[in-house]
């Protein structure tokens, strides 16, 4: 279920989005760069997942600053200064009864979260801070120059919202996840649902033309800076530079080349600030066992949605899911999470796997649609309701490589179904997108 969305009151009369979700004794109020929608967070299973480990060890407050999500659109011209949205976190904090917070800010939220930390002391725990530019002078390699900046900035007035320009962004700030089709659909319309291209481009803008320098040494609060070493936009240089500013700063620098904070292996993210903020580590419940992954989406779903309409693709698309869990209840699947057009299982057994994606295939061929699919048998990690380990990222991967109508498989599951009279093709050997090695990957004969 989505949180509630609650509103807090500026003195000038604007409308502030804020949700609150977990009862833990502290509280953590958290501000995500501008491009944010309190509801369509929560759509993208692992940003909703990490939402959920943070509330639980705290109450998690998420908020989505003026101009932005769902809180009051504002024109270009009337964006505030970044001293009018940091008090607009004291108004969130009244409106719940809360006396003190910690906070954390990722990219340009946590620019204001250091700002309400440094100039109100009293009401800040602790903050923690994901990848923050601090503007001005940077003494690092890779920093903007005036015209990479401009050519961005108008790169954002034409594009934003477009699957084109969600694509080009996608590339350098996910890169985990970038041949995911699943994400490409969220993330155009996570664009359009934070803001518009004029207010994007003026909120970049001010990000840009901001420099909190100054700020930071007078943070007196403990923080916490946190940065992925591999981050292909915001080099580890510049975290390492602001932990330096902020008097007994601890850094942490975390695996990984993901610049968005909720995509990647983001449960490091979640372990160091439930550490920072209670001292502990909480030790999730994992259980390792062996299983085989399926991976499936539908062909060209983002060509079919926009030829059916909103409507017509809503029902086709039920009917897909449908039909889909029909067969997953037949082979003893369990169903893991759906994105959209896809879905992740898992199996006891790697015939049943492939014999439940061709069975997929024969039940939605009288809708119209087509899936691809990909299965490989490998160690995962059970933790709750979700699943981690480097079998799921090969699924995924050998899933991405086929094609209209085709289920791929990796030669562990190949293998591991010898006398079950399923028959493969050999498709030569890959490489694996952020996966080690090289796999030969064979595709399953159609089922008789």
């Amino acid at each position: 279920m989505t949180p509630e969305v609650h509103y807090a009151k500026t003195r000038d009369g604007t409308s502030i989005a804020f949700q609150v979700v977990g009862e833990g004794e502290m509280d953590l109020l958290f501000v995500p760069g501008f491009a944010s929608n309190l509801i369509w967070n929560w759509e993208l299973p692992s940003y909703a997942h990490l939402l959920r480990r943070l509330s639980s060890f705290c109450r998690l407050i998420i908020v989505d600053r003026r101009g932005c999500g769902l809180s009051d659109r504002l024109s270009p011209q009337d964006l505030p200064p970044l001293e009018i949205l940091a008090d607009d976190l004291g108004v969130v904090l009244d409106a719940i009864g809360s006396e003190r917070a910690s906070l954390f800010g990722t990219q340009d939220g946590a620019m204001f979260c250091s700002l309400f930390a440094a100039t109100h002391p009293e009401r800040v725990d602790r903050l923690i801070l994901f990848t923050l530019d601090p503007g001005g002078h940077q003494p690092w390699e890779g920093a903007w120059g005036r015209e990479e900046r401009e050519a961005y900035l108008a790169r954002i007035a034409g594009g934003w919202g477009t699957p084109a320009f969600a694509r080009w962004q996608i590339e350098p700030r996910a890169p985990s996840v970038a041949d995911d089709p699943r994400i490409l659909e969220w993330y155009t319309a996570w664009q359009q649902l934070a803001a518009s291209p004029s207010t994007a481009e003026a909120l970049f803008r001010l990000y840009l033309d901001s420099d909190v320098q100054p700020v930071l040494s007078s943070i007196r609060v403990p923080t916490l800076v946190l940065h992925r070493v591999g981050d292909r936009i915001d080099p580890i240089e510049e975290s390492r530079f602001v932990a330096r500013l902020i008097p007994e700063a601890r850094l942490i620098e975390l695996p990984g080349e993901d610049h968005q904070w909720f995509v990647g292996d983001t449960d490091p993210i979640a372990d160091s600030i439930e550490e920072f903020l209670t001292g502990v580590r909480h030790a999730q419940d994992l259980d390792r066992v062996l299983a085989t992954v399926l991976v499936t989406d539908i062909v060209d779903s983002t060509r079919r949605a926009a030829e059916a309409g909103d409507a017509a693709w809503k029902e086709l698309l039920a009917a897909h899911h449908e039909r889909v869990r029909a067969q997953l209840a037949r082979f003893r699947g369990h169903e893991v999470d759906t994105a959209g057009d896809g879905f992740l299982a898992t199996f006891d057994g790697p015939a049943r796997a492939v014999r439940c994606a061709q069975a997929i295939g024969e039940a939605i061929d009288p809708l119209g649609l087509e899936i691809r699919a990909g299965a490989h048998t490998g160690e995962i990690e059970l933790a709750g309701e979700h699943i981690r380990g480097i079998a799921v990222h090969i699924g995924a991967r050998v899933a991405a490589l086929a094609g209209p109508g085709e289920v791929l498989v990796s030669q562990t599951v190949k293998d591991l179904v010898a006398g079950s009279a399923l028959t493969f093709e050999d498709r030569g050997i890959h490489e694996l997108k952020g996966v080690p090695d090289r796999w030969r990957i064979f595709a399953a004969a159609p089922a008789d």
